[in-house]
């Protein structure tokens, strides 16, 4: 059975345009972008899994971060308090 393809139109920081472009010349953008899509409404773990290292491995600069380290606000760090707002994006 063949699947009917309707278009739909994204606006796109110009630089992922640029990237998108890219790919169109080896005629690859099309599918890219619908396997992407697809792949995050389908709920496919791996967009998550790999949204989420991201978030821990950006924490662990932040914890490491020795320029920040002494900073404080209404007595927390700067570091706990950067973690903490990264750590609420997790995708559960």
């Amino acid at each position: 059975m063949e699947k009917k393809l309707v278009p739909y139109s994204v606006y796109l920081p110009k630089e992922y345009y640029d990237k998108i472009r890219e790919h169109a010349k080896a005629r690859k953008a099309s599918s890219l972008v619908r396997d992407a899509i697809c792949m995050i409404l389908d709920g496919d773990d791996t967009h998550k899994a790999g949204y989420n290292k991201a978030l821990r491995d950006v924490v662990k600069i932040v914890d490491g971060c020795k320029e920040i380290q002494p900073f404080a606000f209404k007595n927390k760090f700067l570091t706990d308090i950067l973690v903490d707002q990264i750590n609420e994006l997790e995708m559960k």
